[in-house]
């Protein structure tokens, strides 16, 4: 239902948000037809030409959305990440980092079927393009930064660079996101040779796994660190 404006009794213009749904149905649009032709034929023997004829978007347009056919294939690997950011800056305040981490991580996994497959299918496929590495480097590298903005908020920290900033959003973001990424590795690994669809429950152990190796220090591999006993007086 149009709303009023607060003022005037006019209708308040809803051009902004259709225009921005607009904007993310195209980008979708180009991200899957990127990553279905890419699949099928191989990142080396698809064009920008291909992609926009694929989703039906005239080839200007494509370049108002990705610079090159490598980034829109690993354009689903940017999407997960920004609902990732998402999810963990929805969490309690009263949770710490990693446990609201993992609980972003896994509401990620459980909520997002077709956004999920669509990630699997995208770090499957770079795993055996070495094209698509920078790409996927330059993801990450934003998403760190993105998540070390958010973990400083979450514990009131000064943001990454401020003054105050003691550097622990930043290499707290590095852990978590470079455990999450050998995870995604080994179970992707572990999963290629496996008949059906790659087992996410599986997956699910695995994250928790690594989020209480990393809660329980690396000093400790696999295991909680020794309760102190208090010193003899």
């Amino acid at each position: 239902m149009v709303q009023l404006a607060s003022g005037g009794g006019e209708p308040a213009s809803p051009a902004v948000g259709r225009r921005e749904r607009k904007k993310q149905a195209t980008r979708a649009a180009l991200r899957e037809a990127a990553l279905r032709l890419a699949l099928r034929h191989g990142v080396e023997n698809v064009t920008v030409e291909q992609i926009a004829g694929e989703a039906d978007i005239a080839l200007r347009t494509f370049f108002n959305y990705f610079s090159s056919k490598e980034e829109a294939v690993v354009a689903p690997l940017a999407a997960a990440a920004q609902e990732l950011i998402a999810r963990f800056r929805a969490r309690p305040r009263t949770e710490p980092v990693l446990r609201a981490f993992r609980e972003a991580v896994l509401t990620v996994m459980n909520e997002s079927d077709a956004a999920g497959r669509e990630h699997v299918r995208a770090l499957q496929l770079v795993r055996s393009a070495p094209t698509l590495v920078p790409q996927q480097l330059a993801v990450l590298a934003a998403q760190e930064q993105a998540l070390a903005e958010a973990i400083a908020e979450h514990i009131g920290h000064p943001a990454p660079g401020r003054p105050g900033d003691t550097g622990y959003p930043l290499l707290c973001a590095a852990a978590a996101l470079t455990a999450l990424r050998v995870v995604l590795d080994q179970w992707l690994r572990q999963t290629a040779a496996a008949a059906g669809p790659p087992d996410t429950a599986l997956l699910g152990r695995r994250i928790d796994t690594a989020i209480d190796q990393l809660t329980a220090g690396l000093d400790h591999p696999g295991h909680p660190e020794p309760a102190r006993q208090p010193a003899a007086r």
